[in-house]
């Protein structure tokens, strides 16, 4: 979808890249190598020598995260998912007039790492630090600002897609669970129908010695970023074939 993208040059909004399309120029070559004049002369060589530079920074994720909307960030994912990581945190949720982090789930497509308050949490930082694209559901407004004051030195992931904006331009609304169902997204069992004041209480039950209680909590952390997963793989196909349906 990258290539396809035109936004990210000045002057080319939502409407101007659909019309590009619709021309039948899909692509930042097809626009390069088109012979006949699609703007003015001036402004073509201006998009010409835009598309080049884009092309030399390809591969490059500050480029296009400091000309990409936040809502247009999921064009990237394709060429940058092997440097993406999931990520959900949990909370103490104000409980005894406390707010902190309990517990940190990372899921980088293949591996599961968690990083639990008062075990291994401080490991966190330094484990973020390698990806350069990080997924969550609902992290603008809970995830990504409870980490930064908790870590107020970190060094997040320079680029973030959020599903939950996302997926709502797809028509699914709702929290986690509710769209996870909606598109038969199973869970285990023993942790189906648990919800965020559960991982309240769970990290409670923990803080009493039920060792237990934190094997579920991690459970039910590790779901919620597994299942990230095919939530961004389907809710980019959807978005990449909404957009170039003309195309069929």
């Amino acid at each position: 979808m990258l290539k396809h993208t035109f936004i990210h040059i000045q002057g080319i909004g939502l409407k101007t890249e659909q019309n590009l399309w619709e021309k039948g120029i899909l692509t930042w070559q097809d626009f390069l190598k088109y012979g006949d004049p699609i703007f003015s002369r001036a402004r073509d060589q201006f998009i010409r020598e835009e598309l080049e530079i884009s092309s030399e920074h390809c591969n490059d994720i500050l480029f296009f995260r400091g000309r990409l909307s936040s809502g247009d960030m999921w064009r990237i994912f394709d060429v940058f998912k092997e440097k993406a990581v999931y990520l959900d945190i949990e909370t103490s949720g104000g409980y005894q007039g406390m707010d902190e982090i309990t517990v940190i789930g990372l899921y980088d497509g293949c591996d599961v790492h968690t990083f639990v308050n008062g075990s291994n949490l401080d490991e966190f930082e330094i484990s973020i630090s390698q990806y350069d694209l990080v997924i969550t559901f609902n992290g603008t407004t809970f995830d990504l600002p409870f980490i930064r004051r908790w870590f107020p030195n970190i060094s997040l992931p320079p680029a973030h897609i959020d599903l939950r904006f996302l997926l709502k331009k797809l028509g699914y609304s709702g929290g986690l669970k509710k769209i996870e169902k909606d598109l038969d997204i199973g869970r285990a069992p023993e942790i189906d129908g648990i919800a965020g004041y559960d991982a309240v209480l769970l990290w409670k039950a923990y803080q009493w010695g039920d060792q237990e209680a934190l094997d579920r909590l991690i459970q039910y952390n590790t779901a919620d970023i597994v299942n990230l997963k095919p939530l961004m793989e389907m809710g980019y196909r959807e978005m990449k074939a909404r957009l170039l349906s003309f195309n069929r």
